[in-house]
This record gives C-alpha cells, structure tokens and sequence, in this order.
C-alpha cells in the first residue's frame, strides 16, 4: 500500500489545480499581450488612412511660479490632458472578466506629436510613462507640465498690470486630413475654471479663452488650438511699499517750493530730499520689474520728478551765487568810497577810477592836492552820487534777475503740481481699470 501513496497525492494536486478559477491578472496580462502582439505604434491606428485621427485636448492653469519681464517668459504649472481613439487597440470586455479598461506604456502605442509653440523650457516636470485604454479604444493621456513658455509682457501699468499669455498647441508633422485638434470641454467651462488654479501667490487667473484654427502654411494645412491664459498681479503690497512712499516723497519735495528763493536752507532742504530720491530709486529698482520692451509708469514719473528737483536745486544754487557776488561787489565798492584815497604818499583817486584802473587827470590830482578846498568836497560829493546811482542800477538789475528766478520757480511749482496731478489721477485710473477686470 505505501508505494500508492505518491500517485495518490499526484491525482488530488491535479483535480485541484484544474478546479482552481484563473487569477483575474492572467486574463489581464492574456489581454495586454493580445493587444500589443501584432500592433505597429509607428502607424496612425486607424483602418481607413484618409480618415483623420482627432485629438481632444485640455488644459488647467495649476499656477503661476514666476513671471520674468527682463527675458520675456512665464512659468506655469500645467496638467495637460489628451484622448484620441485608437482603432487598434480595442476588444470585447466579456471575453476577459469583464476588464474594461486597462494601462499600457506610453512607449508602446502610437501618440500624437502635440507640441506648444511657444515653450522655452520643461522644468522638474515628472514623466508618467502609462496611458489608460478603455475597451472601446479610446486613450486618455494626463500629464502635469512645468512649462517655461515665451511671453509678450508689459509692465507700462505696474503694479496694476494684466498680462495675457497663450498656449498654442497643435501637431508637427501630420496635417489636419491626418491629425485634427478638439476641445475635450466646452469653451465655456474651461474659461471659467479656476477650481484646480492654486490662488494663493501674488498672480490670480482670471480666464484661459480658447480658439480653434487652420494654420495654413507652405508644409500644408495644421489644426492649433489656442488657450490665451489672463492673469493679473495683486497689487496692495506695491502700493504700500511704493506708491505711498513715493508720493509722500513727492509732496515732501513740492514744500520746498515755499521757502524763499534766496534762503541757503532750501538748498540743504532740497540736497537732503535728492538723497532720499536717490536712496527709494536704489530700493525701488529691486521691486519693480525690468523690461526692454516697456518702462513701468512708476519709474517714468519718478524720473520726472527727480528732473524737476535738480532744476530747482540748480537754479536756488545760482540765485546763491549771484546773490553772493554782488554782497561782495558793494562791499569793496563801500570800503573804496569811504577811503577815499590810496597809500598816504600817493594822490587822493576817485573810487570809482581806482576799480576801473584810470589815473586822474593831474588838474583833478592838483585840485585833490589842495585839503580843504571845496573842490575836494565837491569831487567827493560826485563820487558819492556815482556810487550811489551805481548802486540803484545794480539793486534794479538784481530786482529784475530775482523777478526772472522767482517766474522761472513758478513754473517749476506748477509744472510739479501737473505732473504730480496726473500722476495720481493715472495711477487711480489704472487701479479702476484692474478692478473692473
């Protein structure tokens, strides 16, 4: 009996394992192998070849990682989605365990050449190496993108700027009687989608519009879709750190207009406020976007008003050292009117003829020889009259260059209140504008 027992134990193993139902992976791993035996990813997988494969398309704006003015780019995190139909690669569910879809390598079937036209640069964008077929034959691709994309940005309106950026995507080499482009959503919903927009940066979205076209070119004829992403900068840290300063710095300066032409202080008072403009611009050059292709109106207005504070300080310096020269004038001319006279051994002169460099005629040095007389009082008395006839001239001709100062300071004043105005009034316009969007 015991050498039956080895045959025994073979029958019962085999019963069982003919009893046993099929794991549900071998009819997986049966169906994947069936779908990829004889299957070509280097042909178009339709049965008709001037039947065109459409490619369904869609795009969530993620967010915004970074917006550089100086090289024209944007930095979006994507999640790009596309579905085509693959006639190659669909079966009949109930032939195995009800498995109705399934994911192969993406390496392994046939994908669209969708490129976007205008990136730059893919950054730490993870590869998801599998694409999910369903029984019908229809593929769905889903990948997250980091794209670094070539934009046209202004920043003339910083900081209530609105950049407008687009995603054009459309094939390489297949034609639109080969490859066509759709929209996976309906326009309307994929505008208004902001569900999976992650809003907490200093950028918000604010519509991602799509269009379809034909691009037509010498190759052929190219479907492209288009989705035009519009996202705007939130500008309340810029106004307080900015906008404010700047302004109180402006009108700081505008009161230095009200100190008098001829006081020295206004020129310290006004040396101090070009330090602090020269000071906010080192600071505000780190804050506001650089740009070749536009000047931020900040930056513009800021120059103005630095142009006008230089020109004010110019002429105040002037005025001072006009002012100073003829204090000095009347002073040597007053000393030389009460001397009078030269060294003791030398002739009594005319003060007026000692600056000038003249000699007296000798009839007036003899007359001016005899102390005394009253010629000698008579030839003071003319010089005093000159002096003071030269006087009144001088102090006229002063009047007259503190009259020009003080209209020429005039219209720097008003010529500030304008720029300043306007200023203002643009900036509040452009905010209106950025909340109206």
């Amino acid at each position: 009996m015991a050498p039956l027992w080895p045959l025994v134990l073979v029958a019962t193993s085999g019963i069982l394992a003919i009893d046993t139902p099929h794991p549900r992976s071998s009819a997986l791993h049966h169906l994947t192998k069936q779908l990829l035996q004889k299957y070509r990813k280097e042909v178009r997988p339709v049965h008709n070849w001037t039947q065109a494969t459409t490619v369904y398309l869609d795009v969530f704006v993620r967010a915004v990682l970074d917006v550089d003015a100086q090289n024209q780019k944007l930095k979006t995190s994507v999640w790009y989605r596309e579905v085509w139909d693959d006639e190659f690669l669909s079966w009949n569910s109930s032939m195995f365990d009800e498995i109705r879809e399934i994911s192969l390598p993406l390496s392994a079937v046939w994908a669209p050449d969708i490129i976007i036209n205008e990136f730059v640069d893919i950054e730490r964008s993870p590869d998801l190496p599998y694409v999910y077929v369903n029984s019908s034959g229809t593929i769905k691709h889903s990948k997250p993108i980091q794209l670094v994309s070539a934009c046209s940005l202004d920043t003339y309106a910083f900081p209530f700027d609105i950049q407008n950026c687009s995603l054009t995507f459309n094939s390489i080499l297949h034609t639109v009687e080969d490859v066509d482009l759709a929209f996976l959503r309906s326009r309307e919903d994929i505008t208004h989608d902001q569900k999976a927009f992650l809003n907490d940066s200093e950028w918000e979205l604010l519509s991602v519009s799509s269009t379809y076209n034909i691009l037509q070119s010498s190759a052929g004829n190219f479907a492209q879709i288009q989705f035009n992403v519009v996202i705007r900068r939130r500008p309340l840290v810029y106004v307080v750190n900015l906008l404010i300063p700047s302004i109180f710095l402006m009108l700081v300066d505008l009161g230095s207009f009200y100190l008098p032409p001829t006081c020295h202080a206004r020129i310290l008072f006004k040396s101090s406020v070009l330090v602090g403009y020269t000071v906010f611009r080192v600071n505000m050059s780190d804050e506001v976007p650089k740009s070749t292709v536009s000047t931020p109106l900040i930056g513009v207005f800021f120059t103005v008003c630095m142009a006008f504070l230089v020109l004010s300080l110019s002429k105040s310096i002037l005025l001072v050292k006009f002012l100073h020269d003829e204090q000095c004038s009347r002073r040597q001319w007053t000393l030389l009117c009460l001397r009078g006279d030269t060294d003791e051994e030398g002739p009594r002169m005319d003060p007026w003829a000692q600056l000038a460099g003249v000699t007296e005629p000798p009839i007036c040095q003899e007359h001016q020889a005899q102390p005394g007389t009253l010629r000698e009082v008579w030839s003071q008395l003319q010089s005093i009259s000159s002096y003071l006839q030269t006087q009144d001239q001088a102090d006229r001709q002063e009047a007259g260059w503190l009259a020009l100062l003080e209209r020429f300071d005039r219209l720097l004043f008003q010529s500030y209140l304008v720029v300043l105005g306007f200023y203002t009034i643009t900036l509040c316009s452009l905010w209106v504008l950025w909340s109206g969007s």
